[in-house]
Formats: structure tokens, sequence, C-alpha cells
């Protein structure tokens, strides 16, 4: 029996491993996999920008963290389907649709965690920054965030993983990216699809995790210092100065 009947025969019979799947669909798979990290990308992104203000306002006045928190959490809760079906009428059958979809699902949180982060922060190290001048615009870039970082980052991966398992439902409008594929190979029992367009989301939140937690070891150096060996004798007021 040669090879090349072999390789041909998991696709007669249907197997769920199938190499010659894999080659002969190769243009396929690469375009749904970069459709799948592009809404991705733009969603966990686009949440971002929404959530950082709307955790700044709810720390800035209380009054508004309950309706924030509240909102956001209610918005996760929204089935999917019922979800795109509300914003059908506003955006169509367009990335646009799943894209807002995803931005709203990452922003509970995100919110959340920016202002857990936030809060995290000692309050000395405020005092110490206020001591040596430092303007309210100035202590948040310069100590708040870098010091809530491990909490953002936290959050932001988790909003990252959650976003990819959710694009798959952008199948519905034909957005979903590798979630066409597993849509369409459920649909048509084609096995050998739908068991690699599922591989290769696993695989996407897999790699993603890794490379964000790669960003945040890179991002706060001082917390693997302070893992390894406490430095003596600083005090907050000089970490903050240096």
């Amino acid at each position: 029996m040669s090879t090349q009947f072999v390789a041909q025969s998991c696709l007669a019979a249907n197997d769920w491993i199938c190499g010659e799947y894999v080659r002969t669909r190769s243009q396929e798979l690469t375009d749904a996999t970069v459709q799948h990290v592009w809404i991705t990308v733009v969603s966990v992104l686009i949440g971002l920008a929404v959530a950082f203000p709307l955790a700044l306002l709810a720390r800035a006045e209380p009054r508004f963290a309950g309706p924030v928190l509240g909102l956001t959490t209610l918005l996760y809760t929204i089935p999917s389907l019922a979800m795109f079906s509300l914003l059908l009428p506003v955006f169509g059958l367009s990335a646009a649709l799943v894209v807002t979809g995803l931005v709203l699902y990452s922003l509970t949180i995100l919110v959340r965690n920016i202002m857990a982060g936030l809060e995290a922060v000692p309050e000395e190290a405020r005092e110490a920054a206020r001591g040596m001048g430092y303007g309210a615009g100035r202590l948040l870039w310069e100590v708040e965030l870098p010091l809530a970082l491990p909490a953002l980052m936290a959050g932001l991966r988790i909003a990252t993983v959650s976003t990819i398992a959710l694009t798959t439902v952008g199948a519905l409008v034909g957005k979903g990216g590798l979630g066409n594929l597993i849509d369409d190979g459920v649909q048509t029992t084609f096995k050998a699809q739908v068991l690699t367009a599922s591989v290769l989301c696993v695989l996407l939140a897999a790699v993603a995790d890794v490379l964000l937690l790669g960003l945040q070891r890179l991002l706060t150096p001082w917390t693997r210092i302070h893992t390894a060996k406490p430095a003596p004798g600083r005090t907050v007021k000089e970490k903050v100065a240096g």
C-alpha cells in the first residue's frame, strides 16, 4: 500500500486525525487562524481601552463603582447568541458585530482587575511619591500603574484566553475564525476539520497566555528580584524614586 493511498484513505475514512487534511487545507486553516487572531487582538485592545477609564472613574468616584461593576457583570451574563442578536440591528453581519460583543464580554474581567491592582498599591508608596512632588497624573503613570501591573496583566491574560474561546461563537455570523471551520465540520461530520480547528484554538490560547506571561515578567522585573531576594534597607521612598 503506497504512502499516498494511506494519506488519502484517512479523508475517505473520515478519521479524526488526518495529515492529508492539514496538507491540502493548509491555506484555509491559515486564513481562519489569521482571522481568529485579528478578531481577538482587536477585541482585547479595544476592551482594555474602554476598561481603563471605567476603572479610573469607579476609583475616583466611589458612587460610580457599583453601577460600573454591576453593568459589566450583567453584560458578561448575557448568552452570546442573545448578545449578537441584540447587536445585529446596529452592526449587521460583520466582524464589527463580533468584535463589539467580545469587547463587552471582556470588560468585567479587565475593569475588576485594573481596580484590584490600583487598590493594592500601598498607601505609603503614594504618600512617598506625593512628598517628592508627584502630581496626580505622574503618580498614576509612574507609581500606581507599574505597581498594579501584575494584577492588570493577570486580567489581560484571562480576558485574552476567554476572548479566543468566545471568538469561535462568531461562526454564527460567519466571522468566527477557526470557529467557522468547527461549525462547518460539525454540520458535515467532517471529523478531521473539527479536531484540527479545535486543537489550533487550544494552541492559540496557550501561546497567547505564555506570551503575555513573558511580557508581564519583562515589564515587572522588580517582582522577580523581590521574590528571589528582597533588597535590604530600602525604604518605600527610595523604591519610588529609583
